[in-house]
């Protein structure tokens, strides 16, 4: 099983950016789809960003579309989502996630996913 740390989260003005890692120990990061996910107080934890084992395939939410980047380095054991002209609302706090099934394709269903960090804070003021 594959463990996952989350880091790069903080306190940013809107309109700035802020670059999240996700480094995975334990299997071979290689061996999992990974995504995503966000959860701000008194909401739903909600799907932002997927990508392929293989990094061939990415997909976002529409509130990110445009201004989030997915990304991964499995030579590294490591994920990344790149966020851009960040806004009050993207505030939340911010989980990596890695499916071991059905590497090769897309799932915004974070129930599909079976491996979770502890999360980092993204707290964006205006």
């Amino acid at each position: 099983q594959v463990q996952l740390v989350e880091s790069g989260g903080g306190l940013v003005q809107a309109g700035g950016s802020l670059r999240l890692s996700c480094a995975a120990s334990g299997r071979a990061f290689s061996n999992y789809a990974m995504g995503w996910f966000r959860q701000a107080p008194g909401k739903e934890r909600e799907f932002v960003a997927a990508i392929t084992w293989s990094a061939v395939s990415t997909h976002y939410a529409d509130s990110v579309k445009g201004r989030f980047t997915i990304s991964r380095d499995n030579a590294k054991n490591t994920g990344y989502l790149q966020m851009n002209s960040l806004k009050p609302e993207d505030t939340a706090v911010y989980y990596c996630a890695a499916r071991s099934s059905g590497r090769w394709y897309i799932t915004t269903n974070l129930y599909e996913y079976d491996v979770w960090g502890q999360g980092t804070q993204v707290t964006v003021s205006s």
